[in-house]
């Protein structure tokens, strides 16, 4: 008999975690927008639930869901990004201990790790994550975690997930891989070797700016780990909400198809403005000169919708260039239906400033939305157009 338990992308983005009510048929879980839960005697717990910091059907649904599409053991979802990382590395980090993080980390995460667990007694190096020489070179007896970006934010760098899996493990190193930018649409990282998958849900898989969120996804035999982030979260309490919960499960289930459209955009772009004059460098992993590329394809089903642009002129050209669009618009952020413009050294990037983290003042990032490509094309070109 053929085997029909969905067990393919497309099919576990929509299903996973959604279990029709059995009283109703409600096709769509119902939001639990509940605080606490009654019980049947001291300690008879109904599902397990006894308070919503601890647990909540909404969630619960969520997290299914997060585990179910990043091939991992589970899922935890956050109140944010960084509350995500933040309860990992509280769970797996103690005092002396010493973390790589990318060269061209995120700002906030470079921000965590620098100022919140350096105070801890935490210690960090950066290092170019798709150097495997230099990564070697940079581990310390006392390392525990290797962070890695993939693609970076914001300069689009590529790492070798499988390359640098083999190098944790041979180190005894928790293999970390922010997959924020590429989604587990377009790229599984535990499928490649990595111990643990972080998202900011807030941008592609919540996919519409409407929502903040993020989610630690653990690899199958990684259950302890996943307890003990639990725990943290449970201590801290950085939980997302009921509402939140259902608003990034119903973005999760448009995700293939919005990876889709993004990237096939985002590729257009990037191959039109490669020859305008005003751009010395387009930083995507979907062109063939890119140094990231060949890797890329490999692990990566498609290119995403994130681009990167120097501009020739420098810091002048770039901040023109980020004040004259009109459909992309001027914002923090990514991963929306909508395209943004974001400059770096002054917004994402503004804590990493003075560190070797931080980004020039050339780079905008562009996160190619969902409208049509010829209106894209003529609102870059016609904000090129202004630099003089």
């Amino acid at each position: 008999m053929t085997d029909v338990r969905p067990n393919r992308f497309d099919t576990l983005a929509i299903h996973a975690g959604q279990h029709p009510d059995p009283t109703t048929g409600d096709a769509i879980p119902a939001i639990h927008v509940t605080s606490t839960y009654v019980q049947d005697g001291i300690g008879g717990l109904r599902g397990g639930y006894e308070y919503s910091r601890g647990g909540n059907p909404t969630r619960t649904s969520l997290e299914e869901q997060l585990a179910a599409i990043e091939g991992g053991a589970q899922g935890i979802s956050f109140a944010s990004g960084l509350a995500a990382e933040d309860a990992l590395l509280r769970a797996v980090l103690s005092p002396g201990d010493h973390v790589l993080v990318p060269n061209d980390v995120y700002g906030g995460t470079h921000r965590l790790v620098r100022t919140i667990h350096g105070k801890a007694g935490i210690q960090h190096t950066t290092v170019d994550t798709a150097d495997l020489d230099a990564v070697r070179a940079a581990i310390r007896p006392e390392s525990k975690v290797l962070w890695v970006e993939t693609p970076s934010n914001p300069l689009m760098k590529i790492s070798d997930i499988p390359a640098l899996a083999g190098l944790a493990r041979e180190a005894g190193l928790l293999l970390v891989v922010d997959n924020t930018f590429a989604s587990p649409a377009l790229q599984r990282p535990l499928d490649l070797g990595a111990d643990v998958v972080v998202h900011s849900t807030t941008k592609y898989l919540g996919g519409h700016s409407d929502v903040v969120g993020g989610a630690v996804v653990v690899a199958n035999g990684g259950e302890e780990l996943a307890e003990q982030v639990r725990y943290v979260q449970f201590a801290a309490g950085a939980v997302s909400s009921p509402f939140d919960a259902f608003l990034t499960t119903r973005g999760i289930k448009t995700l293939s198809v919005r990876m889709q459209r993004h990237s096939e955009t985002a590729q257009t772009l990037a191959e039109r403005l490669i020859e305008h004059p005003a751009v010395a460098r387009v930083l995507y992993p979907g062109l063939p000169d890119h140094p990231g590329h060949k890797t890329a394809a490999h692990q990566m089903s498609r290119f995403g919708g994130m681009i990167s642009l120097e501009l020739a002129g420098g810091e002048r050209a770039a901040r023109t260039f980020a004040e004259s669009t009109r459909v992309f618009l001027l914002a923090e952020s990514l991963g929306g239906v909508e395209s943004l413009v974001n400059y770096p050294s002054e917004m994402t990037h503004a804590s990493v400033r003075g560190t070797e983290a931080e980004v020039s003042p050339s780079i905008v990032r562009l996160s190619v939305g969902l409208e049509d490509v010829t209106d894209l094309l003529d609102d870059v070109e016609q904000a090129l157009d202004r630099i003089r």
